[in-house]
Parts: C-alpha cells; structure tokens; sequence
C-alpha cells in the first residue's frame, strides 16, 4: 500500500477517549468513520485485519469439521413467527422490520430460526447427523444502549453456528467440538479469553459457557479463580439451586476462592435441547422410522468486537504522549512493515521502491510512506496509528544493504541485510 493513494494527511490525536482509546484513534485518523449511533465504515486496515480474523475462524472451524453456508439477513417474517419469538423481538425494539407489497420482512438479530429452516430439508434422517453448520453474517439490532463503537453497534458482523444432534449426548460432543475450536481461535488470534460458566438466558436450553477477556473496559463482572483457571457469570448466582447447577453441569462445588474481576465478552456458546426445534417442527427420522426433535447447540463470536478488543489490547502508551497507536500482532496485522524512505533523497526513494517491491511479490504485505512534505518523525508516528509491527527507516543513517529494522511496540532495533530482511518475513 502507498500511503501518498490512501489520502492520509498530518494526523494529530486529541481529546482521546478514555474509556476507549484504541478506537477513539480509529475514529480520529479515519480508520473507522461514523455514520451514525452504533453504525460503522471500516477502511482498509482494520477491514483487512477483521478479514483476517474471518480468515483464522473459517480455516480452525472448518479444521474441526463444520460446514460453512450463508444466510440472508433480510428475512420474511413468517419464519419468526414460527419460532414464537417475533411478538417478543418487535415489542422490545430490538428487531427492525420492513413492509412491502410482498409482506413483512425483518432484519435478522440472531440466526437459529433461519438455520433451523436452513437445516430441515436437508438433515432428514439420522444417517445427516451430527453435523454443525456455521456462516459470519451481518446482523442488525436495534440496540438502544449503543456503547464502546464496535463493541455493540447496531450492525455487526457475527460468526454464528448450530449444531444438530441426535441426543443430548451427542449434543454434549458437538459443544464440546466447538468448544475447542473457539478455544483455538482465540489463541491464534492472540487473545487468551477464559470460558466461564453463564446463564442460558432467553436462549433457552440447560448449559452455556461466556469467552470472556480480562479488560478493565468489559461492561461485564465474573468471579475467576486464578488457580484452577475457572470462571463463572454472577449471574449463576441468581439461580435458586446454583449450588447443585454447578457441581452437576460444571463440577464446580467451592466458590470461596473465587474473585471479582471486570471482562469483555467475546464470544457465547449453548447447549439449546430441543426448544427450537419443538417451535419450528425440527425432526428427524431415527433408525427406528421414527421422527424424532434435533437437538441443536448454538454458538457465537461477535466478529466486530473481536476487532474492537484486539485494538484495545494492542494499543501503545508513550510516556510522554500517552495512547499513540498501535502494534498489531504480526499475525493478524495485513501490512508486517512500513518503508520510511527520505523522500528528498532519490537514491533512498528508489531503493524504498525497490524493497517494497520485492516484498510485495513475495507475498509480504508492506506499506511505502512516498507521502511529500512530511518529515520522518511524523512518518513514524504515523506507522504506529496504522498499527503496523516493523517500521524500516531509509534515512542518512542507512547505508548500502544494512537496514535498521524497529519493533514499534517495544523500539527494539536490529540490523539485517537485505537477504536476512526478506527472510525476516519469510520465515
């Protein structure tokens, strides 16, 4: 990418949002624009690096045998009204809908009626079963408490799945299965989330499990014990025999050691029974020739607040400026360095053209600031807002085919030639 095409100018951060400022700089520096509450463009950093995290969720799922698909988010309401759940949505205002000369329809908040019509036609016999079908899909609520930008905005993309068993015991496997693909994907993504025990809620059904992240920006409380590494939803707590729940479902019979702590939720995983399919005549036949109910487990991760915690985790705090930018990890990061040649210089401006140029044709995204009547300071700071992990200064200090390569979250330097360079990112 150069940056002289982005249209990006002198960037000046002020007035930060305290609560959230890796995305009050997103905001500020264009990187994410506004058009309304909880409403949200993304350019084309943190696009590509939400397509990454698309990437990471798609390839581990698919690892894990599920099956990918795509469902509308424009849907009739009919569907909604199958489920019993369309006088709820509409009365609460989180649904939005829209009437034509063709009928009601409504924009999706959440996806088990849809996979569930998805499902049935197709998963006719037990000889279907397990399977467990997944999309990442937009989805719109209309949340009256939009907050933290991306954390929960009206529109969102959403990775969501459903599973549909036989039993509860291979609904058990099933949870178990996604389980430990969210558990992978988090950790590819570079993020160590704690699943804690929570309340299944409107959801329905008898088990479910929160992956939260510890953040002092989480509107959520857990109590974690740090030993055993288990956590649980004070919400638990509320029920009248959480005591005999969480010793049968979760093997947890002392809660003396447990801690208060403040979390962001990321990602919610279900075991649902058999309640949707019971509203929407989800069967089945069995080995017997008889119909019998799916049993379904539900599970998600909210895409776009993946994107919007990540940023938060990577932020950099100057001593001296306070929150500055970022420093994606180089996994998930779309461009790995960015090129800071001296542009008054024509013989460090070629060979930035040169370099960048090889990287790019071995695959290595990099970034060539060739932007005029900037200075190299500036440049640099301008590479932490991008959130790009290496920074490559060409400058008087750079000579023949030695290059300083800094890490822009710890300063660390090392020289490599051009051959060790191209390794770097090669390895």
């Amino acid at each position: 990418m150069r940056l002289s095409q982005t249209g990006m100018g002198t960037i000046k951060l002020n007035n930060i949002d305290e609560m959230y400022p890796g995305q009050s700089i997103l905001l500020q520096t264009g990187q994410l624009v506004q058009y309304g509450a909880g409403l949200f463009a993304y350019n084309t950093v943190p696009l590509l690096v939400r397509r990454k995290i698309e990437q990471i969720i798609v390839e581990t799922l698919n690892k894990y045998g599920c099956i990918e698909v795509l469902l509308p988010t424009l849907q009739p309401d009919t569907i909604w009204k199958n489920s019993g759940r369309y006088d709820h949505y509409i009365n609460d205002g989180t649904m939005l809908i829209t009437e034509s000369n063709k009928g009601t329809f409504c924009l999706a908040p959440t996806g088990e009626e849809a996979m569930l019509e998805f499902a049935r036609e197709k998963l006719k016999s037990y000889k279907n079963l397990p399977v467990t079908y997944y999309q990442i899909g937009e989805k719109v609520r209309n949340e009256i408490r939009t907050r933290g930008y991306l954390l929960r905005g009206k529109s969102f993309p959403m990775l969501d799945a459903y599973s549909f068993d036989v039993d509860t015991e291979q609904m058990a496997k099933s949870y178990e299965n996604v389980r430990a693909a969210f558990l992978e994907i988090f950790e590819k993504i570079g993020m160590k989330v704690i699943p804690i025990v929570a309340d299944n809620g409107a959801m329905g059904g008898k088990k479910s499990e929160e992956f939260m992240l510890i953040s002092n920006q989480g509107e959520d409380k857990i109590l974690y014990d740090e030993t055993t590494g288990i956590g649980l939803n004070t919400e638990i707590l509320e029920k009248e025999n959480y005591q005999e729940y969480l010793k049968e479902e979760y093997g947890i019979e002392d809660i003396s050691k447990f801690k208060e702590i403040r979390t962001m939720e990321l990602g919610h995983i279900f075991q649902l029974g058999t309640r949707y399919s019971e509203m929407m005549n989800g069967k089945f036949t069995d080995k017997n020739g008889k119909e019998q109910l799916y049993y379904m487990g539900c599970y998600g991760i909210g895409v776009s607040r993946t994107v919007a915690a990540l940023y938060e985790q990577c932020l950099i705090n100057d001593p001296k400026w306070g929150a500055c930018g970022f420093s994606l990890p180089e996994q998930i990061a779309p461009y790995k360095v960015q090129i800071v040649p001296k542009m008054d210089n024509e013989e460090k401006v070629k060979l930035a053209n040169e370099l960048y140029a090889e990287l790019q044709s071995q695959g290595v995204g990099a970034i060539i600031d060739d932007r005029e009547n900037l200075n190299i300071g500036a440049k640099i700071k301008d590479c932490k807002v991008l959130g790009t992990p290496y920074v490559l200064v060409l400058g008087d200090k750079q000579e023949g085919e030695n290059f300083e390569l800094e890490n822009t979250r710890t300063g660390e330097k090392i020289t490599l030639t051009k051959t060790e360079l191209f390794n770097r990112f090669n390895s």
